[in-house]
């Protein structure tokens, strides 16, 4: 995504809180199809506030499909790359939707609501927005010959998430009927009331912090939100759009589908070889590629610092020496770090030099390779 984007349609999907966002004054672009927040005001103070307290978030344009059966467990390891009956009740597991030749489809959260094992279970398999109708057209074709079924609850589900330092004192405040959120651990989610509406309440996101995101039914999303408004006023709670979520996300390495992921890369390429299950389950869609590999000059993703106040942007040649070897695929002036930052699919070969640039409109800006993540909170603290 990019920090500009054009006004929604009006064709365009329109989340349950539409109408929260145009009160709050927030401009509105076309992400994925959905009418959704860019920003309220400043994208800067948005992300800060996330990083040292909390920001809030409208992610109802997420794509949510359940699925259900005797043999779900089963079926999801045949449609995914990653092990989905070995995952707890109520525990969370990053995966891939890979296609036959390997390349990805999308990449997913999936949550176990109920079950254990490969005995009769159901998940909640969260996609990306854009990917909603490939998703849910691989799901279709691959459930062939197993007792599960497939359900998009999309358009009656919202979904909103606290991120920050304070996410757990701002949604430990807002009267939910649950076990007691300090005990739940990172990557798991229990079931939650709040004021009689079913919540999956998840220690789960997208920006390097720690928080939660909030399953609800559409109808019942303007009273959480707010809710965590009310609640977070004590704590400097900011209500943040997608450009504050893709500067934190990007410092934080999390990949981004359409910039790093595509159906054009492996897993191995972009860092997610540990992602696929090769070693503890039997066949899936996309297992042979994934064994096969890239090819030998295939590129692969490494991150890139800079000095100065010039961003590499998504599509901005790399070089090594006087050579092409690469595009930017996702870059920005990161606000935490104070300098510039950049993800990059390169040639293999140039993932470690020490004599890379970017092209910026014409000027070379010398940049050096490095590991992701750019930033953790654990080094912050």
């Amino acid at each position: 995504m990019t920090a500009t984007g054009t006004p929604p349609s009006e064709a365009a999907g329109r989340t349950p809180l539409l109408a929260v966002h145009e009160a709050a004054g927030a401009q509105l672009i076309d992400f994925a199809g959905w009418a959704m927040p860019v920003r309220y005001g400043s994208d800067l103070a948005e992300h800060q506030a996330v990083r040292e307290r909390a920001g809030l978030f409208d992610l109802s344009h997420m794509a949510e499909i359940r699925v259900r059966g005797a043999e779900a467990a089963a079926f999801l390891d045949h449609a995914l790359a990653g092990r989905l009956s070995a995952i707890e009740l109520w525990q969370a597991k990053y995966s891939l939707l890979l296609a036959e030749q390997g390349g990805i489809v999308d990449d997913v959260i999936v949550y176990r609501t109920a079950g254990t094992g490969t005995g009769a279970s159901e998940f909640l398999v969260v996609a990306n927005a854009s990917n909603r109708t490939a998703v849910l057209d691989a799901l279709a074709a691959r459930v062939a010959g197993f007792d599960a079924t497939i359900a998009d609850e999309t358009d009656d589900t919202a979904l909103v998430a606290v991120q920050g330092p304070a996410a757990a004192a701002i949604v430990g405040a807002i009267g939910l009927e649950s076990e007691p959120i300090e005990q739940l651990r990172y990557y798991r989610s229990l079931p939650a009331v709040f004021e009689g509406e079913d919540v999956l309440l998840a220690r789960t996101g997208y920006t390097g912090e720690d928080g939660f995101e909030l399953y609800i039914a559409a109808h019942a999303a303007e009273d959480l939100w707010r809710a965590l408004v009310l609640a977070g006023e004590a704590h400097g709670l900011a209500l943040c759009g997608l450009a504050a979520r893709d500067t934190l996300r990007l410092e934080a390495g999390m990949p981004l589908y359409g910039h790093e992921l595509s159906l054009d890369t492996l897993p191995a390429q972009v860092g997610l070889g540990r992602v696929v299950a090769l070693k503890t389950k039997g066949d899936f869609v996309g297992r042979s590629a994934v064994e096969a590999g890239p090819a030998a000059d295939a590129p692969v993703l490494v991150g890139l610092t800079a000095e100065g106040r010039r961003a590499p942007r998504a599509g901005y040649p790399v070089l090594d020496g006087d050579r092409v070897v690469g595009t930017v695929t996702s870059g920005a002036l990161s606000p935490t770090l104070g300098h510039p930052i950049a993800m990059a699919l390169v040639e293999p070969g140039s993932a470690t030099s020490d004599s890379l640039s970017v092209d910026v409109r014409g000027t070379r800006l010398p940049a050096a390779a490095t590991d992701l993540p750019f930033y953790t909170r654990e080094a912050r603290s």
